[in-house]
């Protein structure tokens, strides 16, 4: 934070200092003070707050209601650093090349570290006045295995909460917690809202709780099948990391210091699956689409967003740029990734009726293009074997069904293949960062340069890839053909090759 006492000197965001912000800054329409805590988020992170934390802000100051949210960190003090000296205050940058808008955000209440206080935090989650417990605790906070969807009981973390579930550690062990203690002192369950990236994540979060329950006891497993209500949801803002030139600008900008200060851009959506165990708040009002099917929005979301957003990623930290943006300013990049969103990825879509395909992919070319945000390829390549089933496999199987080529999709997979490895074009390490990172590199190590032996050494990793993909040669042999162009001609090499000898579908079905 190297800047924060230079541009905002020693006074620090807090409701003490909140009327000295800067004219022209957003603030909170509404005396957070006069709103009690409805709602319980794990995992109050940088996403939550530029996203659930602004909808619930909008809510309280037009419809008023105790729907503030006490946030709660699983893993560190870090974010509770950040807010609780701030009285929970932050403001939100929406930053696009042509403007950069500050607002202040009152609805988080505190974050409470859960590992120095789990009793503080149970306590809370069991209170009545708690109506929804939301979640955004990343693909890999749910110890899961990608590819059947069923917790990993060798996991660690998971080890340790069956063997002291009093003293919960993951996010499924500490929902199973709370609901158990809920329903000992007869207290009405709360919804559990799911807002991470993953299919049908709120009957996946379902099946997790479940299965860890039933673990405990089958009698609480029933009761929580029975009693408590899991809606699914699609999230989509981009989010990048929060950098102390952020900082620097925010404190400028507010006249005060803001630890908390997150960075995004102006695009929001926030998509829900109308079924709640009790009360929740109007976050229609807000913007929110409240509906009886999120399946559609969250499939195209996850594979013309996050699927391309994955591919590029890996592509583009390959062929040496470092953001996003940077990438997209490449043509060649550009051009792969609007041939993969429309020829490979859009057909497989069942969108809802009035959702305009062609002009989601437009804002999303826009989206990705966006300068003001320093998104990293490094990034958005992290946990990757948590990521490719849900943004690029479930696409592969779709296209393999019917029979239909996916040579941009296999470039994608093949670039992961070629990241994991460790070592970049011009030799220099990647810092892998994967929950699978040792695993994939004691496969890939003894076959670098190798496209088909690599190919198949890392798609055995059945946690990944399960059985069906790994037992099909259409799959390898498409994989290891990409691999083999990228080994040839180099990342943008490959690309460029690629591109060139698909110009008149990518000219006819997409301008980029």
């Amino acid at each position: 934070m190297s800047g924060i006492g230079r541009t905002g000197g020693s006074r620090r965001l807090s409701r003490a200092t909140l009327a000295t912000v800067a004219d022209g800054v957003r603030r909170p329409a509404y005396d957070p003070r006069a709103h009690g805590v409805g709602i319980v988020h794990l995992g109050a992170g940088a996403f939550h707050r530029a996203h659930q934390a602004v909808y619930t802000d909008t809510v309280l100051a037009e419809r008023g209601g105790d729907w503030r949210i006490a946030g709660v960190s699983l893993r560190g003090d870090a974010v509770a650093e950040q807010l609780n000296p701030q009285d929970g205050l932050f403001a939100v940058n929406a930053r696009s090349a042509e403007r950069s808008e500050y607002r202040v955000i009152a609805s988080i209440d505190s974050v409470l570290p859960a590992r120095r206080d789990v009793r503080a935090m149970l306590e809370r989650l069991c209170a009545p006045a708690t109506k929804i417990v939301s979640l955004t605790v990343t693909e890999k906070g749910y110890c899961h295995d990608p590819a059947t969807g069923s917790l990993n009981l060798t996991h660690p973390d998971i080890v340790a909460d069956r063997e002291r579930p009093e003293a919960p550690v993951t996010a499924v062990a500490v929902l199973v917690a709370a609901l158990r203690a809920r329903r000992a002192r007869r207290v009405r369950p709360f919804t559990v809202l799911c807002c991470d990236n993953l299919p049908h994540n709120g009957s996946f979060v379902r099946g997790l709780v479940g299965e860890f329950a039933g673990l405990l006891d089958t009698r609480l497993a029933d009761w929580i099948g029975a009693e408590v209500a899991f809606p699914s949801a699609m999230v989509d803002r981009i989010v990048p990391p929060t950098t102390a030139a952020d900082r620097d600008d925010a404190a400028r900008a507010l006249g005060v210091a803001d630890h908390g200060v997150v960075v995004t851009e102006p695009f929001s959506q926030w998509v829900i699956e109308d079924r709640f165990g009790a009360e929740r708040p109007s976050w229609e009002v807000a913007g929110a689409e409240l509906v009886a099917d999120v399946a559609p929005y969250e499939l195209a979301k996850l594979r013309l967003l996050n699927g391309s957003h994955s591919a590029l990623a890996y592509l583009g930290y390959l062929a040496g740029y470092a953001r996003v943006h940077e990438a997209m300013r490449d043509d060649a990049l550009a051009e792969f990734v609007a041939y993969l969103m429309r020829v490979e990825i859009a057909p497989t879509l069942a969108t809802p009726p009035g959702f305009d395909l062609d002009r989601y992919q437009h804002e999303l070319l826009a989206r990705f293009r966006n300068p003001a945000l320093d998104h990293r390829t490094w990034q958005i390549a992290m946990d990757g074997s948590q990521k490719l089933p849900p943004r690029l496999l479930g696409t592969v199987r779709d296209r393999l069904a019917a029979r239909e080529p996916w040579p941009g999709l296999a470039l994608g997979i093949a670039a992961w293949a070629r990241y994991v490895c460790g070592v970049d074009e011009r030799g220099d390490a990647i810092d892998v960062r994967d929950p699978l990172r040792d695993a994939l590199a004691a496969r890939a190590r003894p076959h670098a340069g190798d496209a088909r032996a690599l190919v198949r050494a890392l798609v055995g990793v059945t946690e990944i890839f399960g059985t069906d993909l790994r037992d099909r040669p259409e799959f390898t042999d498409g994989v290891a053909d990409a691999l083999r162009e990228l080994l040839e001609h180099g990342a943008l090499g490959a690309v460029r090759r690629f591109v060139a000898a698909r110009a008149s579908l990518i000219g006819t079905k997409l301008d980029v």
